[in-house]
């Protein structure tokens, strides 16, 4: 990974997307859903989880750096996004949690470490209050915990630009093309009502997490990701300057570092 590679308005990855990622995978059927994932390199297990409209491609930049640090990397599309089917039933990080449970099923891998951007932190964090022998750590980058953590919505032209190759993405890889709206409008349902964990959920949650926080994040409070930090116990704040939401794909080498950190610090996992 070029240092120096930034793309913060994201138009390049609104023209280009990102690198892609590399061959292999498989699918998982649960519950008359089929979901997509890629399995690459031997090691110690992390898991990425994408965010809301996107899909595990959106992590081509991170998987490469994970691979060559010595990780297994199994990179999951949530169901309804990317190449993951969807039923139509009304989305939740609970039923996202339980499908990542599943797949470490399958794939017979005990214990992973998660990385969870937007959507997918807060699904981390559900499988490692619901799952907890399974969770080695969660980093945890961009999302709320409840409704007050999150600033008022405003457009703007990243957010535009990233929404582009959403929608670009979800027509070329999704088994239902046209479906684009209503899976949008059904995780806006979901990202309105939940998590909503109260601070005696936080301090039950007993795995280590790393909560990093973008300084010019667009959707989350820099005080509700302190908040989260100094609540779950052991919980340290990491912040990210020069970067927004999009920091994976941003500035790729800076929050790759900070991942690479985080995996390092869990020393009884490896």
């Amino acid at each position: 990974m070029d240092r120096e590679f930034a793309d913060d308005a994201l138009t390049r990855f609104a023209a280009e997307g990102v690198p892609p990622l590399p061959e292999g995978g498989g699918t998982l059927e649960r519950d008359d859903v089929r979901v997509w994932f890629g399995d690459y390199g031997s090691g110690p297990a992390v898991v990425l989880l994408h965010g809301g409209m996107g899909h595990a491609g959106n992590f081509g930049h991170q998987v490469p750096a994970l691979l060559a640090a010595g990780y297994r990397v199994i990179a999951v599309d949530s169901r309804g996004q990317g190449r993951s089917s969807w039923d139509g039933r009304p989305f939740s990080y609970e039923q996202f949690a339980g499908d990542v449970a599943a797949l470490l099923d399958r794939l017979d891998i005990a214990r992973a470490a998660i990385v969870g951007w937007s959507d997918g932190a807060c699904t981390g964090l559900a499988l490692a209050r619901a799952h907890k022998a399974r969770v080695a750590g969660v980093f945890f980058f961009a999302c709320n915990v409840d409704g007050s953590g999150a600033w008022p919505f405003e457009m703007t032209e990243v957010i535009g630009n990233c929404l582009v190759r959403h929608q670009k993405d979800y027509a070329a890889l999704s088994p239902a093309p046209d479906g684009f709206e209503a899976m949008s409008q059904a995780l806006q349902v979901m990202q309105s009502t939940q998590p909503d964990y109260s601070a005696a959920d936080l301090a039950s949650i007993d795995v280590p997490v790393w909560v990093a926080q973008a300084a010019g994040d667009e959707f989350i409070r820099p005080e509700h990701a302190r908040y989260i930090a100094e609540t779950i116990p052991g919980a340290r704040l990491v912040m990210l300057d020069g970067v927004s939401h999009f920091a994976p794909v941003q500035r790729p080498a800076l929050f790759n570092g900070a991942v690479l950190d985080f995996l390092t610090s869990l020393s009884d996992w490896r």
